[in-house]
């Protein structure tokens, strides 16, 4: 049965980015902003990170949070994986060919700690500085990649399949992840192209009936040719978000990463928040024929984090 997209009437929003076409693919150039506000000594950042973010498409902080604090994250992150079972539901997703949790999604739904943590002003308070805007999560999930058989996560970047199976209109959009063990290149630390963001690859092939239901555990459709990782990884190189638990990697939408497989003893896993601007709120996706179910993509009005300071209870 052929899939139709989504069709968009003149009042729709414009595709900007247009992606998941029968023709070949292409580069488009990137037309939004990276740092969407100016810098003033008021900045929850400093300017040196502010720019290295606007180059890079990525930042990595560390000592934001105490050691107190980090082991308590630690805590909750592992009572959440031992109950992964227990919450099975569609937003609980296990590693290929196995029952080990994967991802547990909705994260600040399902535990009080894990929601403080989505508004506290060491992350959410510089993803509003970022986008220049009020934020609200877009998605959040709990990653684990056990130890010996934790699989890899391909080449992609996160905004041409927020964009064309979501609805989100341009890239102003960040994501957040906070380290809850030390992650290195041996145990599938993350890897990205410092510079990709700047460039939109419009992949080919049509987007399948429900395909999230396959690409949350191995993603094929909207990944970037060889070709194109290629010549992108030549031109802008391929950095490791290494660092100990308690480290913050924050990442521009349209920038390209992925991470290898883990067949060291030692798991790795993180916090995992996307922050999306309330002025960049989704619409009908650009190249599906309907969204991503709402544990996904949060749909409907978005709501400004009330973002807090402090220390976490």
């Amino acid at each position: 049965m052929e899939m139709t997209v989504s069709r968009r009437s003149d009042f729709d929003v414009a595709d900007a980015y247009p992606t998941r076409g029968s023709g070949a693919e292409r580069w488009i150039e990137r037309t939004d902003r990276v740092v969407w506000s100016e810098w003033t000594d008021k900045a929850p950042i400093s300017r040196d990170d502010a720019d290295s973010f606007a180059r890079d498409g990525f930042l990595i902080l560390r000592d934001l949070f105490s050691p107190a604090e980090v082991e308590t994250l630690v805590n909750a992150a592992a009572q959440l994986r031992a109950e992964g079972r227990d919450r099975a539901g569609d937003d609980v997703v296990t590693e290929p060919g196995s029952d080990a949790v994967r991802t547990i999604f909705r994260l600040e739904d399902h535990d009080t700690l894990m929601a403080r943590l989505s508004r506290d002003a060491r992350i959410a308070g510089i993803a509003r500085f970022l986008l220049g805007d009020e934020v609200y999560i877009h998605q959040s999930r709990l990653n684990y990649k056990p130890g010996f058989s934790g699989k890899e996560f391909y080449w992609h970047s996160d905004f041409e399949t927020w964009h064309a199976e979501d609805g989100m209109p341009r890239m102003r959009a960040v994501s957040a992840s906070l380290l809850l063990t030390d992650n290195r290149a041996h145990n599938g630390a993350l890897m990205l192209m410092p510079g990709s963001h700047r460039t939109f690859v419009s992949c080919v092939g049509e987007t399948p009936e429900d395909n999230h239901k396959s690409s949350l555990k191995a993603q094929k459709v909207g990944t970037p040719s060889q070709e194109s990782l290629r010549k992108l990884a030549e031109a802008h190189g391929i950095a490791d978000a290494e660092g100990p638990a308690g480290t913050l990697i924050l990442f521009d939408c349209n920038t390209i990463h992925g991470s290898n497989g883990n067949i060291t003893p030692f798991p790795r896993s993180n916090a995992f928040f996307v922050y999306n601007a309330v002025s960049n709120a989704l619409v009908d996706p650009f190249a599906a024929r309907k969204p991503r179910p709402d544990w996904l993509a949060r749909r409907g009005k978005p709501e400004a984090l009330k973002i807090e300071d402090g220390q976490l209870a």
